[in-house]
């Protein structure tokens, strides 16, 4: 990318800074008050998601600005490029066609289309074999249990939809082990019978050390309870380019579904990675879930800026990592199911635009990638809301509510629809001084302690935060809603010139792991070692003694 096309140097983003300048000590209130269709203009639906922006340090100007910003992008054409299958990743000089796994046309891919549907098609016969009872382990009893060993995005995707679409779920039960720490691995064996259990390893390469590691140990386990080396192969599935490594391990080739380099992991919930969350919930309501993300794909193509989801939602995000000063962005979602949404899209958003070099390899000089952190429902609210009402960080919200609950416990849903709904109101509106004085003295406080207790209660308000409401947490509603954070992520990316489909930053820790476990296996000694390093490791000695 040339120098004069950093997001800096464009013409219409140096226009923001003076209109954030403004907007910074402005009142949403008072911007209410100026429109009323405000909640009606700042609001678009789609894909059956509905988002309301309205409570955004937002107007007229400030947004045509932002839309100025995207058409000198020219963020349809990167949609376009993304969908059609260009080179987006162009450090690893490769498309990025996580939406192709969910198409129900090649679009002109038709090879790679052919593998896709080839791919899919095995998925389903897996699912179906396993809740059909066909499956059997070494000694003939029925896999009742799934656990899924992956890392990143062969974890948080599948664990976070089998999780939110527990309403669904039939009777094969799905686990998850991601952390190499082995009381991950034990704790879930603990209640589990090595007779009737399946695991899923996922691993493109077949060599993640942590997935590795824990996929010997499910192996010993299975042969430790009496299955041999001939019969493993009834427990194993494995999700790889590797089919030599997974052979090795004792996964036979019939076993194995394919990866490709072509999709990154934090992306890849819509591939063969999936294949937990089909078992869990069945291959009809699966393609349900592909079938909402191909619509949001549909609707991301389509829809002019001012009225697509995922662009506004990324100007939102630029207008203040890199206008308002903000440095992150916190999700709350008010619904049980989805309290692994926040983890899901720390990944996608941390790993993919965390980046401090534009795609031609210049330096950025402006905030990339914000920190996004969060938590479900009413529970951050006893937790850290305290920071977000009166705290001083400006921590840009989007609430996530489902409008009805699959319990069947309406009452109780409406209590949490209207935390939610106070939560969101209460970050606009605060409470000014003369408020607090008043509730004080209303709670019986004399004049002058009201006075001087009203500062611990004021609170400034017009703290920014979006709504995305939808009927219920469905697979339909689910696959949109992830798929509109992954265009979110694209689109943002591309404002700020960044590469969002490589992770760099990830493998270097992952090499110098590998040495720092020969140190500790004593298979190495020559690495060079900060002082600091080399001290813990003498520690970690000492306790093995």
């Amino acid at each position: 990318m040339a120098q004069t096309n950093l997001l800096i140097n464009r013409p219409t983003f140096k226009a923001l800074q003076p209109l954030a300048d403004q907007l910074a000590g402005a009142s949403v209130g008072q911007l209410f008050a100026a429109d009323p269709e405000r909640a009606h203009k700042y609001s678009v639906e789609a894909v059956g998601l509905h988002l309301d922006y309205s409570k955004h340090l937002l107007d007229d100007t400030a947004l045509a600005a932002l839309l100025a910003l995207a058409g000198e992008v020219d963020l349809p054409a990167r949609a376009a490029a993304l969908l059609g299958g260009d080179l987006v990743n162009n450090t690893e000089l490769r498309p990025a066609l996580h939406t192709l796994l969910r198409a129900n046309t090649a679009s002109g891919l038709d090879a790679l289309y052919q593998e896709v549907t080839s791919t899919r098609e095995r998925m389903r016969y897996w699912a179906n074999r396993l809740n059909a009872g066909e499956q059997t382990g070494f000694s003939e009893q029925v896999i009742t249990d799934v656990v899924n060993i992956g890392i990143g995005g062969s974890d948080l995707g599948p664990r976070l939809v089998t999780e939110a679409l527990r309403p669904f779920q039939g009777d094969i039960a799905c686990h998850y082990v991601a952390n190499v720490d082995p009381a991950d691995l034990h704790d879930t064996l603990a209640d589990l019978n090595p007779h009737t259990t399946l695991f899923i390893i996922c691993s493109k390469s077949f060599k993640t050390q942590e997935t590795l590691t824990n996929g010997l140990a499910a192996r010993d386990w299975l042969l430790r309870a009496g299955a041999d080396e001939t019969q493993l192969a009834r427990h194993f599935l494995a999700m790889t380019t590797n089919l030599e490594a997974a052979a090795a391990f004792g996964i036979v080739p019939e076993h194995c579904l394919p990866l490709w380099d072509w999709v990154g992991g934090r992306y890849s919930v819509w591939s063969a990675v999936g294949l937990s969350c089909a078992i869990a919930v069945g291959w009809a309501n699966f393609e349900a879930f592909l079938e909402g993300a191909r619509t949001m794909d549909e609707h991301f193509a389509s829809a002019p800026p001012q009225r697509n989801l995922p662009m506004l939602l990324s100007l939102l995000e630029l207008w203040y990592s890199n206008a308002m000063g903000a440095d992150n962005h916190v999700v709350l979602p008010y619904d049980n199911g989805l309290q692994r949404l926040p983890d899901f899209l720390q990944q996608l958003t941390m790993e993919s635009n965390g980046k401090r070099v534009t795609h031609g390899g210049i330096e950025v000089t402006y905030q990339t990638g914000p920190v996004l952190w969060g938590s479900a429902g009413t529970m951050g609210q006893h937790s850290f809301h305290q920071l977000l009402h009166q705290g001083t960080r400006l921590c840009p919200a989007d609430f996530i509510l489902p409008l009805r609950t699959h319990t069947g416990m309406e009452e109780q849903h409406t209590q949490l629809v209207a935390n939610c709904l106070a939560q969101s109101r209460a970050m606009m509106v605060g409470r000014t001084m003369e408020e607090a004085e008043q509730a004080l003295q209303q709670r019986g406080l004399e004049d002058d302690a009201a006075t001087s207790l009203a500062p611990h209660l004021a609170m400034p308000g017009n703290r920014p935060n979006s709504t995305i409401s939808f009927d219920s947490v469905n697979p339909t509603t689910l696959g949109a809603l992830l798929a509109l954070y992954e265009h979110r992520t694209y689109c943002s990316g591309q404002l700020w010139g960044v590469n969002p489909f490589d992770q760099w930053g990830v493998e270097l820790g992952k090499e110098i792991g590998v040495q720092i476990l020969d140190e500790l296996t004593g298979q190495g000694g020559n690495t060079a070692m900060d002082p600091s390093t080399r001290a813990l490791i003498s520690r970690w000695r000492e306790a093995q003694r």
